[in-house]
């Protein structure tokens, strides 16, 4: 059974809210603030440890940016992309059997083949922003689907069946980075930690006080350039992945229409329907990332039944409403 709440609001995006100081504790631990930037967005790592971790943090992620980012031309889904004979790592494979996994939970609604079609619409890396023809966007869905592609593990290899086939993980890596700091920390014995990486967060334990970690839901505010911020609620939570897709910040207007980035892989076009945005609790990052995406371009509907025939995951959907908004929760939210 889903609940149903109305705020006077425009979208929905998640900010970690945690407090800045760190005090040492008589165990001889602290803790630490790391932030930098990865996958050309914000990261903000707190952490209880007995030693700041920062270097070993930022080589994982340089590790994974070297694998996954579209934006690092030298980058293993770069190279696939560009056709080079190359090796997948672990990294490339866990990400392609995730993103394989959704898309077929998601009826194709999730497809990290859709690069070329983000890209004709102005969002990708070498985006065009322009409004493309139908013909050129029939053109480009002949090679769009994860049908079309295989990973091959014996050789750790991608097999295309067409060389036009460009492959985006940008939907699924902040997720997935927050998954891999996480267990880097835990293997060093971090029991409280708070990852975001572009507002993609991976929580467990507590902050400095003692308190669960509290992660804002901001109101939704129509500001393409992310600095106007306001809590509109706040999570509190010992152990959570939580991840969160929206249309109010990543757009364009072409003639008087509102473009958005999210492209449905299906039919070639941005979304148009009334959910502004979506918030996605899974069990590991990577799966809350890409479920979000999924239920950006599902609709309410069809994304409220996958959500509630996923195991241990949930979703907060904020629709466009008159006015103002309405929104959304499915049965299992904040459990």
């Amino acid at each position: 059974m889903k609940r149903t709440r109305t705020f006077i609001a425009l979208g929905l995006s998640l900010a970690a809210a945690a407090l800045l100081l760190f005090l040492p504790s008589c165990t001889g631990k602290k803790y630490y603030f790391n932030e930098g930037l990865v996958f050309g967005t914000y990261y903000n790592i707190r952490y209880e440890a007995s030693q700041d971790l920062e270097d070993e943090i930022t080589a994982e992620l340089a590790r994974m940016d070297s694998s996954l980012s579209v934006f690092n031309k030298a980058s293993i889904i770069s190279r696939i992309n560009r056709n080079d004979d190359v090796t997948t790592d672990s990294l490339f494979e866990i990400m392609f059997k995730t993103a394989v996994e959704v898309t077929k939970m998601s009826d194709g609604a999730f497809d990290i083949t859709c690069g070329p079609l983000v890209n004709i619409w102005g969002f990708g890396p070498d985006g065009i922003g322009y409004k493309p023809t139908q013909h050129e966007i029939d053109s480009i869905l002949q090679f769009v689907g994860f049908q079309y592609v295989e990973l091959d593990e014996e050789t750790h290899h991608i097999m295309k069946m067409d060389t036009r086939i460009q492959m985006d993980a940008s939907a699924i890596a902040k997720g997935y980075g927050c998954d891999i700091v996480a267990g880097l920390l835990r293997n060093h014995g971090v029991e409280n930690y708070l990852v975001d990486i572009g507002g993609e967060v991976v929580a467990k334990g507590h902050n400095d006080k003692g308190e669960k970690w509290k992660l804002g839901i901001t109101k939704p505010i129509d500001d393409p350039t992310g600095e106007v911020q306001e809590i509109e609620d706040v999570i509190e939570s010992d152990n959570i992945c939580i991840a969160s897709s929206g249309n109010y910040r990543r757009f364009y207007y072409d003639g008087g229409e509102r473009r958005s980035h999210t492209v449905d892989p299906r039919t070639g076009y941005p979304v148009n329907h009334n959910v502004l945005s979506a918030t996605v609790i899974a069990p590991t990052g990577i799966m809350a990332d890409a479920l979000a995406t999924a239920c950006m371009v599902m609709g309410e509907e069809k994304a409220l039944e996958m959500i509630e025939a996923t195991d241990n995951c949930a979703c907060h959907l904020i629709m466009a409403e008159g006015d103002g908004t309405r929104v959304v929760i499915s049965s299992r939210w904040m459990e």
